[in-house]
């Protein structure tokens, strides 16, 4: 399962990416906001990670206006790791080499709002390389 969350700045591109999934027929959770008013994010990075901690082989998708904020905010959770990605091959090596399960784009970014869909198909589809990688998701399980 896919879940979405948003603050104000981040909805307009939250929107394209609930047409893109659903496009792609891969289900999602939308957990907010559902309007361009003013919202304070760290509540939907919170939203996400209990929702993400019920459900524990969802990934995410956070969006607010430079992804900064959704950032700080969702890697305060354990057992979340939340990459701010700002195009297709870091998408991917989030996955590879971080076992990323958010990932958070920036919706007032001319540049994501462009290439949105090719940074959430690198992060849908790619897969967790393990091995040597392993060690270091669980040093930071553990931190």
């Amino acid at each position: 399962m896919i879940v979405l969350a948003s603050d104000h700045a981040g909805f307009i591109l939250k929107e394209k990416v609930k047409k893109y999934l659903t496009k792609q027929k891969i289900a999602y959770v939308d957990l907010g906001t559902d309007s361009n008013e003013s919202v304070d994010y760290p509540v939907y990075a919170k939203k996400m990670a209990e929702y993400m901690l019920e459900n524990k082989n969802s990934q995410g998708i956070l969006i607010c206006g430079t992804g900064i904020g959704m950032s700080i905010a969702i890697n305060r959770f354990k057992h979340i790791r939340g990459a701010l990605c700002h195009n297709k091959q870091t998408a991917k090596l989030s996955r590879e080499h971080n076992n990323a399960n958010v990932l958070i784009l920036a919706g007032r970014s001319k540049k994501t709002l462009i290439s949105y869909k090719s940074l959430v198909k690198a992060f849908l589809t790619t897969k967790f390389l393990g091995g040597r990688h392993q060690k270091r998701v669980d040093m930071l399980s553990n931190l």
